[in-house]
């Protein structure tokens, strides 16, 4: 099959949202299928550079449009539409509601992906409009909260046969083999001991006071925190430096393709997400989100501490990861207790967890979404 993901994703660029589509086009071009990303901008990309930035081990086609930001991406639109019409691509793969439903007017076949309630005034009657479109069409929702949300909040159903559920995923082959521990933090230069590792942004909602606040209960214990823009990480640390909490680490940004390495470092990995959770994007996903570190930590086969977002039960549980109420420091001490002194329990979460991500690699995300929209 040809398909075209139109995205308005800055490639390249450390947010999540770019970090999925770029998984989602490797994984359909190792599936046999010839992906063509379009994405505003000018100039060619430096595969050197993709590689390292995203993990990527596999080639697509990527091209640039120019378009004008005070045209609020029509231009690009129609300009990414109109190539794909020169493409002759079979479906169009967007997460934009506007690409979807002017790609219905053009007659395209199209598959939106959806992350969140559509937004805007215009949100409602939009996504009425793509829902009674005859053309040929499928809506990938990342969790089944997501569509449960989109229902209420906007009263109205959506047909079974319209949609599938599919979670976001992980390069599974880029976590096999990871080294020990204690091995991973040699590798890395970092100091050797007990090891709790958080990796992601540094927006609101992510937790990051509590792990302060657990820094300073554990002092034996060190803490790595992998990634955060610039300004977070230094605000960060100005924090951490006037409390003078010597067992945090910061590590900056680190390209996808050696996170893995980092992940591995750690004897806990933690997800201390709290009732609302901010973006790249800004919102808040707190209810229907699909965290992209979720399956990466499950991969590395360590020890998973999240906060009981009821979310994230649609894929963690009792047997792959251990759950503290969420944004209460009092229970999360007393877990992170608990696996601190209990290394039988964080190797039984850890075999789970990287047994239960099999489910979860993107090629069997795209496969499953793929092989819906063929059915119809």
């Amino acid at each position: 099959m040809k398909i075209a993901y139109i995205a308005t994703s800055s490639i390249p660029s450390s947010t999540a949202n770019s970090i999925q589509v770029m998984k989602v086009c490797q994984a359909l071009t190792q599936l046999g299928h010839e992906a063509h990303l379009l994405i505003p901008g000018n100039g060619e990309l430096n595969w050197d550079e993709l590689t390292q930035q995203y993990g990527i081990t596999t080639r697509f086609s990527i091209k640039r449009i120019a378009s004008i930001n005070a045209l609020k991406r029509f231009d690009f639109i129609y300009k990414a539409l109109k190539l794909a019409k020169t493409l002759k691509v079979d479906v169009v793969y967007t997460r934009m509601l506007w690409v979807a439903v002017i790609a219905q007017f053009r007659h395209v076949p199209v598959m939106l992906e959806l992350h969140d309630v559509p937004a805007g005034r215009l949100g409602r009657p939009l996504f009425l409009r793509y829902l009674k479109s005859r053309s040929k069409t499928l809506t990938v929702l990342i969790t089944k909260a997501l569509g449960k949300v989109i229902e209420k909040r906007f009263e109205l159903a959506i047909p079974e046969k319209a949609f599938v559920v599919a979670p976001d995923g992980v390069d599974e082959a880029r976590y096999q083999g990871l080294p020990e521990p204690v091995e991973a933090r040699k590798k890395l230069a970092l100091t050797d001991g007990f090891t709790a590792v958080y990796t992601g942004g540094f927006y609101k909602g992510r937790g990051l006071e509590l792990l302060v606040e657990l820094a300073k209960e554990f002092p034996q214990v060190q803490f790595l925190w992998v990634g955060g823009k610039p300004e977070a990480v230094s605000g960060w640390k100005t924090i951490i430096d006037n409390l003078k909490i010597k067992n945090i680490q910061l590590t900056g940004f680190i390209p996808n393709e050696q996170l893995p390495l980092y992940q591995a470092a750690g004897d806990i990995l933690l997800m201390p997400f709290g009732k609302s959770i901010s973006g790249s994007s800004g919102g808040n996903t707190a209810d229907v989100c699909s965290p992209l570190k979720m399956f990466e930590y499950m991969a590395a086969g360590r020890a998973i501490l999240t906060s009981d977002l009821p979310v994230l039960r649609e894929v963690l549980n009792e047997n792959n990861a251990l759950f503290y109420a969420i944004e209460d420091f009092v229970d999360l001490k007393a877990k992170f207790t608990i696996l601190l002194s209990d290394a039988k329990l964080r190797d039984q979460l850890a075999r789970q967890a990287r047994l239960d991500v099999a489910q979860y690699t993107w090629q069997e995300r795209m496969q499953k979404i793929v092989i819906r929209f063929s059915e119809d």
